[in-house]
């Protein structure tokens, strides 16, 4: 079925008459030049979501490994998974080119202005999909591979075409596709899995919501208008933020429980301590002020202040096995 509405440009079912109607973005004549082409297949991969997704694979391989796993396994590792990433970001966009044409933040993405066609666009995908579960499977081990298969699958069809536009808890279980990078990393140096990396799964599967649903908040009416129901749309503010405060504490209780599942030092324990109270607080100030009726509630504190706190901590998981005590 995919297949059949890349060729003939039809739009997926399931959005707004607005969106559906909207085709790509008419622009003055401009030359095509190489360099503007590789620009645009490189944005269909979404390069600023692969750069968030490798700062968790690389430390959980240092962790996997006790050490340094490999200056080689580490770079092939990267790359397949960037390979993998960037593909479930292409076939996202292909699907949701209808959409996109109608939300602000991204009627300005390559599908929709019409630098590259829908048959283009599902093709690169599909060429990205091929070679990131080859590169895996012939230079890394072929468990990591379909891990990162499986990922792909979760990601362009369990969230993109069956999730997203039918249930406000879309972001809840379709992110579970952003959490697989852990266990690639994790399989590519041992060959297995273990507890370890299904906390660090837990990790980013409770943060996924902190870090996305305030994104929503601000971008409301886009969501509203594309016929998305993204939980912001269909649920009040006071709501929302009661529900970041719920997953943001399950996500620190899991950055706690790696301290003695991993047998990490106190380095990283007094990390996840503080950057976890941190960025609890952040959660709650959000809540008070959406309590409180303010008009102006600044849940992009939250957005930002997500991608800091999971950067320390996956920081700090990269660091303590290398201290002495």
């Amino acid at each position: 079925m995919a297949q059949t509405e890349a060729s003939s440009g039809a739009m997926p079912s399931g959005v707004s008459q607005q969106a559906s109607q909207r085709g790509p973005v008419p622009r003055p004549e401009q030359p095509r030049t190489i360099r503007r082409r590789v620009g645009a297949f490189v944005a269909l991969t979404k390069p600023r979501i692969i750069e968030l997704l490798l700062i968790t694979t690389v430390p959980t391989m240092i962790l996997a490994a006790d050490g340094w796993p490999g200056t080689w396994l580490m770079i092939a590792t990267v790359i397949g998974g960037t390979l993998a990433a960037g593909s479930a970001n292409a076939f996202n966009m292909w699907w949701d080119r209808d959409i996109d044409a109608v939300m602000n933040r991204t009627k300005n993405r390559p599908l929709v202005t019409g630098e590259v066609s829908p048959v283009q666009a599902v093709v690169f995908a599909s060429l990205l999909a091929v070679a990131s579960v080859l590169w895996l499977g012939l230079v890394v081990n072929w468990f990591a591979a379909w891990l990162a298969l499986a990922a792909n699958v979760m990601y362009s069809i369990g969230y993109t075409m069956l999730l997203k536009r039918h249930t406000s808890q879309n972001i809840v279980w379709g992110g579970a596709a952003g959490c697989m990078p852990v266990l690639i990393g994790w399989a590519a140096v041992t060959g297995r899995l273990d507890w370890a990396p299904v906390l660090l799964f837990g990790i980013i599967f409770f943060w996924t919501p902190p870090h996305y649903w305030p994104l929503s908040m601000k971008f409301k009416k886009d969501y509203a208008a594309a016929g998305v129901p993204m939980l912001p749309v269909v649920a009040n503010n006071t709501t929302v933020a009661k529900q970041i405060i719920v997953y943001a504490a399950a996500m620190v209780a899991c950055t706690l429980g790696l301290v003695p599942v991993a047998g990490l030092g106190w380095f990283y324990a007094a990390v996840a301590v503080i950057a976890g109270a941190w960025f609890l607080t952040v959660c709650i100030r959000l809540y008070r002020r959406a309590a409180s009726g303010v008009r102006k509630i600044e849940a992009m504190s939250v957005f930002h202040g997500s991608i800091t706190y999971l950067t320390i901590v996956f920081v700090a998981v990269a660091i303590d096995p290398f201290l002495p005590f």
